[in-house]
């Protein structure tokens, strides 16, 4: 194995409070209702802007709305995003013990690219990951593998040189698109049914057993 690529919110880092927290201060101050903790585990995984688009009430899901309630949303975020955001348990010793062993690491999300870079650092200076993409205008986003092959091209990699990660639908769909071993990782976001219905390489529990994929 060459490169393994992960998802980021839900796979490496807890992030939901903070989301939630932000795009409901953001819903508020635009005079829309806001939404509970677990509602968000569906709202997120596709963007900001899909987040919001779902969010906001059906009569009121329009690029100007959404725009409107961005507004709020990011200022708030960039201030808040590590107010209670933390690694999931042992995932930083795994990443550190992945590049003992000379692979590389990526992430590929959907969290705007100055959001991924700026929780990437704050977490992971320890451990820095190889290379962080994000949500960029000019690459589509998850599920459309494009975020994957740019990984793979990056770093030399084969499809069966690379594995990928992530806790949702949305990661089983990209994985299996981009041709590369899919793993779900049942301690994001989503249900390990969601991630089964998508019959991926492997389903894991503890970020540890992430080394045995490299055995």
């Amino acid at each position: 194995m060459k490169l393994i690529v992960f998802d980021l919110d839900g796979t490496l880092l807890y992030t939901l409070q903070d989301l939630c927290d932000s795009a409901n201060h953001a819903l508020e101050k635009c005079g829309f209702p806001v939404h509970g903790l677990d509602e968000y585990k569906y709202f997120v995984g596709s963007g900001v802007r899909n987040m919001i688009l779902r969010a906001l009430p059906e009569t009121c899901r329009n690029a100007e709305t959404a725009e409107r309630v961005e507004a709020e949303f990011y200022p708030y975020y960039n201030v808040h995003k590590c107010d209670t955001t933390a690694p999931y348990e042992g995932i930083v010793e795994v990443i550190r013990q992945l590049k003992e062993a000379g692979i590389h690491i990526a992430v590929a999300t959907n969290k705007f690219q100055a959001g991924a870079e700026g929780v990437m650092r704050h977490y992971f200076s320890a451990v820095p990951f190889d290379l962080i993409l994000g949500q960029i205008d000019e690459r589509p986003i998850k599920p459309a593998p494009d975020i994957v092959f740019d990984a793979m091209a990056h770093f030399g990699a084969k499809s069966e040189e690379t594995v990928y990660l992530g806790d949702s639908d949305v990661d089983m769909k990209t994985g299996l698109s981009a041709g590369v071993r899919t793993v779900g990782v049942a301690w994001g976001f989503r249900t390990e049914e969601e991630l089964r219905a998508y019959h991926p390489w492997k389903i894991i529990h503890r970020p540890v057993e992430i080394l045995d994929l490299i055995k």
